[in-house]
């Protein structure tokens, strides 16, 4: 696992910010606090009090940014993953709210993840709202406000961590990226059909029925 060490608090300029995650819409950095300051007291409070989603890195608040149609992905390969995984009874599923302390000063939130029993001890749900490990499976819907850069360092991160697999969904061209390494990836059209492999086995999921809209029945 990555060793990540606390640096002494220089003043953040627009370059480093770009530097770190790419042309990022502005408004996704939240202040205050400060870029390079904030804590995880920073993430929990923005949440409870505005309700509202960010990630923490390198001390900066990264807003999570997802639209309407995102979530509804989101939701729906939760439900999916959701009935296969207690189904098999082979752990739990968080939606877009499970945050993860993947390394000190590291908190990153999936769109959906998927947790073993193997990583909670016991079987031990643990009652922090912050968790301090890594899940099996990180899922990201691909918003239009999300940059290359950020999405390719979080990628690097969610390995770093041990994370088994990411899955990338990308909503306008209708793909899934399967990562089993951050440089390994394996793309699913529409036409295609995922299965879960040795992390999920049994699950399958056809893409054209998932990103299919509503029926309205």
């Amino acid at each position: 696992m990555a060793q990540f060490t606390e640096l002494p608090h220089v003043e953040w300029t627009a370059a480093d910010v770009v530097a770190r995650f790419g042309p990022i819409p502005i408004h996704r950095i939240r202040m205050p606090p400060e870029p390079g300051t904030a804590t995880e007291d920073d993430v929990l409070a923005v949440h409870d009090r505005e309700n509202r989603l960010c990630e923490l890195v390198e001390g900066t608040l990264v807003e999570k940014t997802v639209g309407n149609y995102e979530s509804y992905l989101a939701v729906r390969l939760a439900t999916r993953l959701e009935r296969h995984v207690e189904e098999h009874n082979l752990g739990l599923v968080l939606g877009a709210d499970g945050m993860m302390r993947l390394a000190p000063g590291l908190v990153r939130i999936p769109d959906v993840s998927f947790i073993s029993w193997d990583r909670l001890p016991g079987r031990h749900i643990p009652e922090q709202p912050i968790w301090r490990l890594a899940p099996d499976l990180a899922v990201e819907v691909i918003s239009a406000g999300n940059t290359r850069e950020e999405m390719d360092r979080k990628l690097h991160e969610y390995f770093e961590a041990g994370v088994r697999e990411a899955w990338y969904v990308y909503p306008p061209t209708r793909e899934l990226h399967r990562y089993t390494a951050p440089n390994r990836a394996t793309v699913y059209a529409e036409n295609d059909a995922l299965d879960g492999g040795d992390l999920l086995p049994g699950f399958r999921l056809e893409l054209k029925a998932f990103f299919a809209p509503p029926s309205g029945r």
